[in-house]
């Protein structure tokens, strides 16, 4: 008989990215009574590991609970960039409605447009919180309409128009229900969540159904799978069966060993859970997203979307260069496969494939920051490998023509550059769609582009804004190939020998363009040590020393300065490589480097594709 579990809501906080969504939760928490008043706690708390901390977003999806009036609430802090929407789509599997954060000033964005029109087809209830209302420039009248707009653009129902509104400054920790009144605590947001968020319903008589929404991944216990408890009761040392929905054949027996609650930032081993509970599991070694855990008298599969496909791919291989094997500590391909192996468990919108070569994967996901971040993630725990120019993902459609992946792009400029992003966008295949002006001197402009016209666009965007610009995308399905995009028009600096760099070796080449490296870097035949100022490649010999005679003395001529070199970032690299060279990854340096060092074999190569 199917009842509700009045005692818990399960919640999602859904937005655009830099909404704000992790600070809401930040401050749910602290007035929530779980942390003690004299504890010490960092500012973003949900935001675990280090590159989330540095970039100020949020990676993978997390779990916490708090406790309100005697109810718990599960609340699951979901991420906001484009890259990352395939945790937000499974996580709406576990919930029963969504706070959905929009920033007072920005209004609605792509991915707020993205993640709510999820929730929408899942049928989830809506709670608008608009965020940052202490901005100077909050104008929290225009935000409700674009919001309620969109809702009306994605089709909701009468039900989910009918929405509430909380007016809100996660930083301050204040909330109100009307947006001329200033608020004292969360509390607004709490009572709402209470009366809008159905509880979760389900036979807690019935045969067990749990699907697994997320995996996380421990060394000491292997995969724990998370899932909400959708029908009977979850106990330890339970016998059990593993389906899936789009695996018929699927069915393995288990036994649940160890049952885990949130609470806090917390997990508690506890011995069963009911309906509607939270919960993660371990022990189960095959465990994937999308598996349901059933009872073994009757398993029945409960259908699971399909999720999104990549859209990028780029090769990771084994490092071969003469500075190989001096820096990282797991440097062959056995390393490299086991560890891209081992992000597959918890990583859904990755794919990895083997190629002809046993020293090269093909490593594909939904953007350059989702594969810039597995990088990052690989060079901090020790591994050297090299990787090539991100690629997109062609189809072919029936009649066999090329099909590429498109992109929505919003952009945000100050007027005076408006001329030149559209000029930039246009020459990378893109589609001028909409163009209206925001305030604060802003013009909102919309295209079309084709993903790979984006590709290494990012730093030349910010540089032609001077950094004021704001670029956001969103993966807008397949379209017709649009034709051949020229995507670096400078040349590249090539080291001609091995060596030093010498500052009398290096002080004539800024003439010549801009440098990566300084004096006293270690430099190969075929590494790159800047950009050109011209279209072609230039070969520099920068361990050239002074000869020194009995007419020419070292202090003869004025001291050398030279121009400080540009250290590049891992996205500036990897936006800058050229389709014919490899960024060399190290846990201490990034180098970029010709696919074919030798000079000659590079020049006898580049006649034969002419």
């Amino acid at each position: 008989m199917i009842q509700k579990r009045e005692d818990v809501r399960n919640i999602a906080i859904i937005a655009h990215v830099d909404h704000g969504k992790t600070t809401l939760v930040d401050e749910l928490l602290k007035q929530s009574g779980i942390f003690r008043e004299n504890q010490e706690v960092s500012e973003r708390v949900m935001d675990s590991n280090d590159i989330e901390r540095e970039r100020g977003i949020t990676i993978l999806s997390k779990n916490t609970a708090i406790h309100y009036k005697g109810t718990k609430i599960n609340i699951i802090d979901t991420p906001g960039h484009a890259d990352f929407g395939g945790e937000v789509e499974r996580i709406l599997k576990m919930v029963n409605g969504v706070v959905l954060v929009v920033d007072a000033f920005e209004g609605a964005m792509p991915q707020t447009k993205f993640v709510l029109m999820k929730a929408l087809d899942l049928k989830l209830p809506v709670i608008v919180c608009i965020n940052k209302i202490d901005r100077p420039e909050a104008r929290c009248d225009e935000v409700v309409d674009e919001v309620l707009e969109l809702l009306m653009d994605l089709d909701a129902d009468d039900e989910q128009l009918d929405c509430p509104f909380v007016y809100a400054s996660a930083k301050t920790g204040v909330a109100s229900l009307d947006p001329n009144e200033e608020g004292k605590d969360m509390i607004p947001l709490f009572e709402t969540i209470l009366e809008h968020i159905p509880a979760p319903e389900g036979d807690p008589e019935g045969h067990l159904q749990m699907l697994i929404s997320t995996i996380d991944y421990n060394e000491y216990v292997g995969r724990i799978g998370v899932g909400r408890v959708d029908n009977g009761v979850i106990r330890v040392n339970q016998e059990a069966l593993i389906v899936n929905h789009h695996e018929p054949d699927k069915s393995a027996k288990v036994k649940i060993s160890k049952l885990y609650e949130f609470d806090g930032l917390e997990r508690v081993e506890v011995k069963e859970a009911g309906i509607g509970a939270i919960v993660a599991v371990s022990g189960i070694a095959d465990l994937k997203i999308g598996d349901t855990i059933c009872d073994t008298e009757e398993p029945v599969a409960i259908p699971f979307q399909k999720i999104s496909e990549p859209t990028i791919s780029m090769n990771f291989i084994v490092n071969d260069s003469p500075l190989a094997g001096l820096e990282g500590k797991y440097v062959t391909s056995r390393h490299i496969r086991d560890r891209l192996m081992r992000e597959l468990n918890t990583d859904v919108s990755l794919r990895v494939e083997e190629t002809d070569s046993t020293d090269a994967f093909k490593v594909s996901g939904r953007g350059e920051l989702h594969l810039s971040v597995l990088i990052e993630n690989m060079r901090r725990e020790g591994y050297e490998f090299a990787v090539s120019k991100a690629e997109v993902l062609y189809k072919e459609d029936e009649k066999g023509h090329k099909l590429e992946p498109m992109e929505k792009a919003y952009v945000d400029v100050p007027d005076e550059f408006t001329g030149n992003v559209i000029e930039k966008l246009s020459q990378r295949k893109g589609e001028l769609l909409g163009m209206n002006p925001i305030s604060g001197g802003y013009t909102r402009l919309e295209f079309s582009i084709p993903s790979r016209g984006l590709i290494g666009y990012r730093g030349e965007f910010l540089t032609d804004t001077r950094g004021n610009g704001i670029l956001n995308t969103i993966f807008d399905g397949y379209a017709p190939y649009k034709g051949d995009i020229q995507y670096r028009k400078q040349g590249s600096l090539i080291a001609f020998e091995a060596g030093e760099a010498i500052t009398y070796g290096l002080f004539n080449a800024p003439d010549r363009g801009t440098l990566f490296i300084g004096p006293g870097e270690k430099v190969y035949s075929g590494m790159v040590i800047g950009q050109n100022g011209k279209a072609e490649d230039i070969e520099l010999n920068v361990c050239k020393k002074k000869q020194l005679t009995n007419t020419r003395s070292s202090s003869a001529d004025e001291a050398l300065r030279l121009v400080p070199p540009k250290v590049l970032s891992l996205e500036q690299a990897l936006e800058f490589i050229d389709t014919d060279e490899l960024l060399e990854v190290t846990p201490d340096n990034l180098r970029i480097r010709k696919k074919i060092l030798d000079p000659t074999l590079r020049k006898r190569a580049s006649f034969a594709k002419q």
